[in-house]
């Protein structure tokens, strides 16, 4: 869950993997094109979000196709899931 929640750890990332979660299929093409992330950034941000395994595919010039991987949106999903499901007061109140 750690390397998830570091990975989303930035705004540019977190409208990377917003704008990857609406298309049908793999992208193909320049995300900065899309999105106001200066272009300089996006490999890197790219990079981070591949490390932590939540996106796939060639985020290497010049072969850019990137998709959500989508076994691990569901795992990141399900541990977040778990972890703000978790009952945090005994008795049912809270200070």
């Amino acid at each position: 869950m750690a390397r998830f929640a570091k990975a989303l750890g930035h705004p540019a990332r977190i409208a990377i993997m917003h704008f990857l979660a609406k298309q049908k299929t793999c992208y193909f093409g320049d995300i900065h094109e899309e999105l106001p992330i200066a272009k300089a950034t996006v490999s890197q941000h790219l990079k981070e979000l591949k490390d932590a395994g939540l996106i796939q595919g060639e985020v290497e010039t010049p072969k850019v196709k990137y998709c959500i991987n989508r076994e691990n949106w569901q795992l990141a999903r399900e541990l977040f899931k778990e972890f703000f499901g978790q009952c945090i007061c005994k008795s049912g109140e809270c200070c």
